[in-house]
């Protein structure tokens, strides 16, 4: 699948789906995110063959979202870290885990998240950063933005967006 299209689509969904829309790049965040950070062990983690997590890794270095430094000379050795940008994906993440979680662990959920601030066990959910409330998409309107346009990808939704 060529990838790239999706970085001239006028739509931040198509464009961050571009990046990491792939279970094995989501797969490698998730262990990012959980402190599993070195080649070897995410192969031994995730049982992805090695081409295709080297093949994930440079895409996420290529786009900012993942770095990489050597821990070891001889051979050379790298553990990988997220950057700002890549810890910026966390809620889609655990966002992702959560519906997992509701809609598909039938044996129970696989892990479970603590709140370190306040010690208590979470569900993520998406909330208005202005008045706390749960977003539902029937409460949520969307307006035409500046970097919205007519193009592959969204051409329905703009023509939407800018009708009266």
């Amino acid at each position: 699948m060529n990838r790239d299209r999706f970085a001239t689509m006028a739509c931040s969904v198509a464009r961050t789906a571009g990046l990491i829309a792939d279970p094995w790049t989501l797969l490698v965040l998730r262990d990012l995110f959980l402190g599993v950070n070195r080649f070897e062990q995410l192969v031994r983690d995730l049982g992805v063959a090695t081409n295709i997590l080297t093949e994930r890794l440079e895409r996420l270095m290529a786009s900012g979202l993942v770095e990489r430094e050597a821990y070891q000379r001889n051979p050379v050795r790298y553990e990988y870290s997220l950057t700002e940008s890549g810890t910026g994906l966390y809620g889609v993440v655990i966002s992702l885990l959560a519906w997992g979680d509701h809609h598909l662990a039938v044996d129970g959920v696989p892990m479970r998240l603590v709140h370190e601030v306040c010690g208590e066990e979470i569900t993520p959910v998406v909330t208005c950063a202005h008045c706390g409330t749960v977003l539902r998409p029937d409460e949520v309107t969307v307006l035409a933005g500046p970097g919205g346009r007519h193009a592959p990808g969204t051409a329905v939704i703009a023509e939407l967006l800018t009708m009266p």
